[in-house]
């Protein structure tokens, strides 16, 4: 009932006692908190929030315009929903090293297992766009030791991403990711890699964790969880998946409800009322107040 029954420093410790084992740990892309619990109900290892889909949940372009307390407040809303570890994604940080440390212990705060921080310029763009731009190694390497030097449990994940893969290619990304791991990042996540070779570089130089972005209509091929096993990645995100799915079931009911003045037609595709309620364990409430849950549900 109501939220997670695992603390946050537990979520952390199990999440990096897992890591550590080498296997691939499967982190889909929540929309809101009941998404990430509908994850957690279908047997992943963890949930990813993404700073695309927390601009577009605001109706904003992935350019950097979402702010610290917008994503932190977001993250608390869906990581404290379930008892899987939650990632979330920090853009730049928020501004300067500085800011960056603010960044870390208020995503902290937040119950957030996670983070990474990326060397793009600021204003970012979503990673798998064309023009992007990066910063300098020293920056970029500032950015992480900041948020390393920050973090006060030695748990919360501080993941360094690149993107200068797209901008200088493979071998400087595979020399930011060793300079960036040297400043403190705990895992690598190389944005926009576009073959599994790639990947399989990335992955031999460094010696942390690397987590694979598969995200639709990018850069990178829709690669397999076993196709990214078979070369070492850690990690694998589908950030944006569960939202582009929902928004488009949305789009043929708005179309069907136009069309034929009711969505009768669609009722096989929606989730059952009685699902729902078992989702957000609606019984459960009846412990505190029985006048909260006393009727049956028929199918």
């Amino acid at each position: 009932m109501l939220y997670s029954q695992t603390s946050a420093a537990q979520k952390r410790r199990l999440f990096r006692e897992r890591l550590a084992t080498g296997e691939l740990l499967r982190f889909p892309g929540a929309f809101n908190p009941l998404s990430a619990r509908l994850i957690e109900r279908k047997g992943f290892e963890g949930v990813y929030i993404s700073g695309a889909v927390l601009s577009a949940d605001l109706g904003l372009p992935d350019i950097g315009l979402t702010t610290l307390t917008e994503v932190a407040g977001r993250g608390q809303q869906i990581a404290r929903m379930t008892e899987l570890p939650a990632i979330i994604d920090a853009d730049t940080g928020f501004g300067e090293p500085m800011n960056v440390a603010r960044t870390i212990q208020t995503l902290e705060d937040a119950g957030l297992a996670g983070t990474h921080i990326e060397d793009q310029v600021n204003p970012k763009r979503c990673g798998h766009l064309d023009g992007k731009a990066v910063v300098d190694e020293g920056t970029a390497t500032k950015r992480i030791r900041a948020a390393a030097d920050a973090r006060r449990d030695p748990n919360f994940l501080i993941m360094a991403r690149t993107d200068i893969r797209a901008v200088d290619g493979l071998d400087a990304a595979k020399d930011r990711a060793k300079a960036l791991v040297d400043a403190g990042a705990d895992a690598i996540f190389p944005e926009a890699m576009r073959t599994l070779d790639e990947f399989a570089a990335v992955r031999d130089a460094v010696d942390v964790p690397i987590l694979a972005n598969m995200t639709e209509f990018g850069k990178s091929e829709l690669f397999s969880v076993d196709q990214l096993r078979g070369v070492g990645v850690n990690i694998v995100i589908w950030p944006v998946s569960l939202l582009r799915i929902a928004m488009g079931a949305a789009g043929r009911a708005l179309d069907t409800l136009v069309e034929e003045g009711h969505l009768t037609s669609r009722l096989g595709e929606m989730q059952h009322r009685a699902d729902l309620y078992d989702l957000i364990d609606y019984e459960a409430y009846n412990h505190f107040d029985t006048s909260v849950f006393n009727f049956q549900i028929a199918r």
